[in-house]
């Protein structure tokens, strides 16, 4: 293996890295304006959907918290520079989350365990599959608060909120709002499979998809099945972690019958304090995803986006919990290198929160392997790739 220099980091840092990151700011800043708008007219016309300026502690479901939004707004001071509901999956693939309203007062309870319809409300012989460990079921009666739109046939049957039909009426809303306020020349509607709303975004510099999802926003809440944090485990604090779970997590309207549990606020907190010991976690992230995304797998639709690398730095952050663990950058950049390696071959990677479900579980295998490969090729030769 040819030694990689820590001067060749420094400057791969402060060239690629950083040039990378002001072009992903700029469509950030450029996609959050346009999207705040859309969204601003969705919730106009039906007050279910909020703008995304109402997400995370400003959903008016949380306005009687305020130290909990205080906590927030002092965590992210300064380490995030755009709105929170907005995920950079690679730099022209961004999530962003849709806060809905009227549901409140949200407590996890034993859920029926089979469901017998379908989407057009008629009944099955046979049920409905079992939600995976990632995803679960949500009834009205989940929440102590309803307003009564939520009773709506078109998003609820048998009880159930039904994400495929919540996002239908959703994107029917959207395709009248961009109408509405005149941005067909920025905005335009994609196809797409399942229940996801997707659209391209016209930015000064590029263009940009959007996966638009209704989310259900649960504060000072955490899941039963998210067994965190784990016995004995070192990283992070006792503290931190306490923090983190304040911040609860979100349901998302991904699929057809069930619910996406997403931890993107927690997530938020983690890479927040994630360097508060002077380490340099946060940097040999940045190194990898620019490798990720220049050298390993490019592109609009990759196999591994910064979520899951996200996932990674979590583990082999608990992994290696001394700080002296994160002191040598040339070390915890080959490390977290070869930590992905032995992932993407073994096409398994454990949901950080939710261990027993494999983020890589539905992932293109050939892709996986195409990848592992150029991944032992950096592993053999480091400094042909960062000089």
């Amino acid at each position: 293996m040819t030694s990689l220099a820590e001067e060749d980091l420094d400057h791969y840092l402060q060239n690629q890295v950083d040039l990378r990151h002001r072009q992903v700011s700029k469509s950030v800043e450029d996609v959050q304006k346009i999207i705040k708008d859309l969204t601003a007219e969705v919730s106009s016309k039906d007050p279910r959907f909020q703008s995304i300026v109402n997400s995370g502690v400003q959903n008016d479901s949380f306005k009687d918290q305020p130290d909990l939004a205080s906590k927030w707004v002092a965590l992210l001071r300064g380490r995030c520079t755009y709105n929170p509901a907005i995920q950079v999956l690679t730099p022209s693939l961004f999530l962003i989350s849709v806060p809905v309203r009227g549901l409140m007062g949200y407590k996890e309870k034993r859920t029926r365990q089979w469901r017998y319809y379908t989407l057009s409300g008629s009944r099955l012989l046979s049920p409905v599959r079992e939600p995976e460990k990632l995803h679960q079921w949500l009834e009205l009666e989940s929440f102590s608060n309803v307003s009564q739109e939520w009773h709506d046939a078109r998003m609820a049957m048998e009880g159930d909120i039904v994400p495929a039909k919540v996002v239908t009426l959703f994107k029917e809303q959207v395709e009248d709002a961009i109408k509405n306020c005149r941005l067909t020349e920025k905005v335009s509607v994609l196809e797409s499979v399942g229940s996801v709303v997707r659209v391209a975004v016209e930015t000064s510099e590029v263009q940009v998809e959007v996966e638009l999802v209704p989310t259900v926003e649960l504060m000072n809440y955490w899941p039963k099945r998210a067994r965190w944090p784990r016995l004995l485990q070192r990283w992070p604090s006792t503290e931190c972690t306490r923090c983190t779970k304040s911040f609860g997590f979100n349901l998302m309207a991904t699929s057809s019958y069930h619910w996406l549990l997403s931890f993107s606020r927690a997530e938020q907190v983690l890479m927040g304090s994630i360097d508060e010991d002077g380490g340099c976690r946060k940097k040999c992230y940045k190194v990898v995803r620019q490798l990720k995304e220049d050298v390993w797998c490019p592109g609009s639709k990759p196999v591994i986006t910064a979520h899951h690398l996200q996932n990674l730095l979590f583990w082999t952050c608990e992994k290696n919990p001394s700080p002296q663990d994160w002191r040598n950058l040339r070390e915890c950049v080959l490390r977290l290198v070869q930590k992905l390696h032995k992932c993407v071959s073994q096409h398994y990677l454990r949901h950080y929160f939710v261990p027993t479900y494999n983020l890589l579980k539905y992932t293109n295998t050939n892709e996986l392997d195409d990848m592992a490969k150029k991944i032992s090729e950096f592993l053999e030769n480091p400094h042909a790739y960062i000089h």
